[in-house]
């Protein structure tokens, strides 16, 4: 299912000709290392690589030459180092898939959308888990020894932008565990939850309004939403 993640972000940063792709949550870099674009900044809390690997893709991948790691969590790299490396080239193009917890990841989306240049894309990974088990809480799955596809309620997040931003379109494509799309333009549609509610729902209210919460899209949507 990655391949669908990286086939999606390299039609869009050749046809839009973007030039600077973060990623947020990169672990073993299964996206991250064959995305070819000008400038590749990743930031995990704990890479899963080393540097001999990130030698070896760049044999595979020469735009990985310039590539540079932040061994951090995300809030740490807004926080340090976002102001200074986005400062004259803003972000064109931000993977969102680092902890799957509503609040984390809405922190990654909004102070990504500060750095984000006015026709640029954030695409967020496991917005549309398939089974309650899939859905539950870090700790949960931490309990469960790790067992199983984790998406977390990363889908709340989708319901609070929805919500709470009226300056962003936001949809989730059918595929992928769900990959949410954030854009700055005037949404067609929005919901009216508040964060307390929106930290009340549960996974069988988000099976009862699928469709309708998440703006459940098909992958063709992308392309001709961006006219690919």
């Amino acid at each position: 299912m990655a391949d669908e993640r990286k086939q999606l972000i390299q039609d869009i940063i050749n046809k839009k000709k973007y030039t600077t792709y973060l990623e947020i949550g990169v672990f073993a870099g299964g996206v991250f290392f064959p995305v070819r674009a000008k400038r590749k900044i990743a930031v995990d809390p704990e890479f899963t690589f080393g540097k001999f690997k990130r030698r070896k893709k760049i044999l595979k991948n020469l735009s990985n030459l310039n590539a540079r790691y932040y061994e951090m969590p995300s809030d740490d790299f807004f926080n340090q180092h976002a102001g200074q490396l986005f400062k004259d080239n803003a972000v064109d193009i931000c993977l969102v898939d680092g902890m799957h917890e509503y609040e984390y990841a809405l922190r990654d989306v909004e102070n990504t959308l500060h750095y984000l240049q006015q026709d640029g894309v954030i695409i967020m990974h496991d917005c549309n888990p398939q089974t309650a088990a899939a859905a539950i809480s870090f700790e949960e799955w931490k309990n469960k020894n790790y067992e199983g596809n984790w998406n977390g309620d990363v889908w709340k997040t989708i319901l609070h932008l929805r919500s709470l931003r009226k300056d962003i379109t936001v949809f989730v494509l059918d595929v992928d565990y769900g990959l949410g799309i954030v854009c700055k333009r005037p949404p067609e549609d929005t919901l009216s939850f508040t964060p307390a509610q929106i930290r009340n729902f549960t996974y069988d209210d988000l099976a009862k309004n699928r469709q309708q919460w998440l703006n459940l899209k098909p992958i063709e949507y992308f392309y001709r939403f961006f006219n690919l």
